[in-house]
């Protein structure tokens, strides 16, 4: 579920509650979390409504400035059913401490390679170094430039690379990657 930035930023000041969707099927569920760029969601509750019981209040709630912008967005995307969701700002998000976290304990440095390890063999090559280093030589490499040194499909190597992410390994930017402090400390001591 993505959100326009000035949707992202009434979500941080706490304006925006709500959003709706067309979905076949929801992709966020009562109880779940959804990481964004403003930190965590939490999402409380996933309703199926009808476009007619929307109010003018629903959509401000959802950062719309009436609600005639808000179901001609809906109806840009015609199939599936219409959802309202609910949800509140968590809080930050937890890999921006875990990348600055940089102070690796030998039990650290070994958790990481394991799933390293494990992300190479579920490649069925050897990626997951080379990627770091690539990163560690030039901060803003881009994806495409990654995927014509390793050799593997861009859009297939990004989804990887956010594994890296969720290690608090890297982080991206605007335009490409950098490697946090944390991926800096491991790397040293390879």
């Amino acid at each position: 579920m993505l959100f326009r930035q000035a949707v992202l930023a009434g979500i941080a000041e706490g304006r925006v509650t709500l959003a709706f969707r067309r979905w076949t099927k929801p992709t966020v569920k009562p109880g779940g979390t959804l990481r964004t760029a403003i930190g965590v969601l939490a999402i409380d509750a996933v309703d199926e409504v009808e476009e007619a019981a929307i109010t003018g209040d629903d959509a401000r709630k959802a950062g719309y400035t009436d609600r005639g912008v808000l179901l001609q967005e809906l109806a840009a995307r015609p199939e599936g059913r219409c959802y309202r969701i609910v949800f509140h700002r968590e809080g930050d998000d937890p890999r921006i401490a875990l990348r600055q976290a940089s102070d690796l304990d030998n039990d650290e440095r070994t958790a990481i390679e394991r799933k390293l390890a494990g992300f190479d063999r579920s490649a069925g090559m050897a990626w997951t170094l080379q990627v770091l280093r690539l990163i560690a030589a030039r901060d803003g490499t881009t994806a495409a430039e990654l995927s014509a040194a390793v050799g593997m499909e861009k859009l297939k190597l990004k989804a990887r690379i956010r594994k890296l992410k969720e290690l608090g390994l890297t982080e991206s930017l605007t335009v490409g990657y950098r490697l946090s402090a944390r991926g800096h400390a491991y790397l040293e001591h390879r």
